[in-house]
């Protein structure tokens, strides 16, 4: 903790005093121009990888960067109401979907049983189960971990699209929807090209 409130310090110290005058303007409200949605993963900073400013990207983090299915609840709907909420409310102009090497929420879908006694999490890849299909009925019975992380993508890219608000925004031409994959060893970042039907390094 004492490195965090270091930070914090140097924070107010430096960062802030650099960009008094962006926040300012942010202290009333915010306008960003992209949803972005990524793993919860500490090694995943979205910030840090698009070099973006406070007030640019609204951020939705959850394991392996998951999009439920759109459908009307009663539940507490965390990722749902905050993609409502970024079109909605916002009115993003684009939409990322990004996910990562070395993600663990993804090795858990070659591994079935090793969440344990998590269920919450286990419940929660079964969103993620038809990535795993997929390769396999391209690649055989073995899955290359990166393969099924950029299928993951791609699939939760279809269920963003079962939200109306989403797919009528899309066909108009009002919103851009992207798959990116972020290779942290390497340091590099892979956007989806729709024609070529494969990511390419940004």
């Amino acid at each position: 903790m004492k490195d965090l409130f270091k930070g914090v310090k140097k924070f107010c110290s430096s960062d802030y005093s650099k960009n008094k005058k962006l926040f300012e303007e942010l202290k009333q409200s915010q306008s960003p121009h992209t949803l972005f949605i990524c793993c919860s993963d500490s090694r995943v900073l979205p910030d840090l990888i698009t070099k973006s400013l406070p007030g640019e990207l609204f951020i939705v983090r959850n394991i392996a960067n998951l999009v439920p299915y759109w459908r009307e609840s009663d539940e507490y709907l965390a990722t749902t109401s905050a993609i409502e909420y970024a079109v909605l409310a916002l009115e993003v102009e684009n939409i990322v979907v990004c996910g990562h090497s070395n993600c663990g929420g993804c090795r858990a879908l070659m591994n079935p049983g090793s969440t344990g006694k998590m269920t919450h999490v286990a419940k929660w890849m079964e969103l993620s189960a038809g990535a795993r299909e997929r390769v396999k009925s391209k690649s055989g019975e073995h899955c290359r971990e990166d393969l099924i992380e950029k299928e993951n993508v791609l699939l939760q890219i279809e269920h963003l699209m079962t939200y109306p608000f989403v797919s009528e925004r899309s066909k108009a031409g009002k919103l851009n929807v992207y798959g990116w994959y972020y290779d942290i060893g390497a340091g590099a970042v892979y956007n989806y090209d729709w024609e070529k039907k494969e990511f390419t390094r940004i």
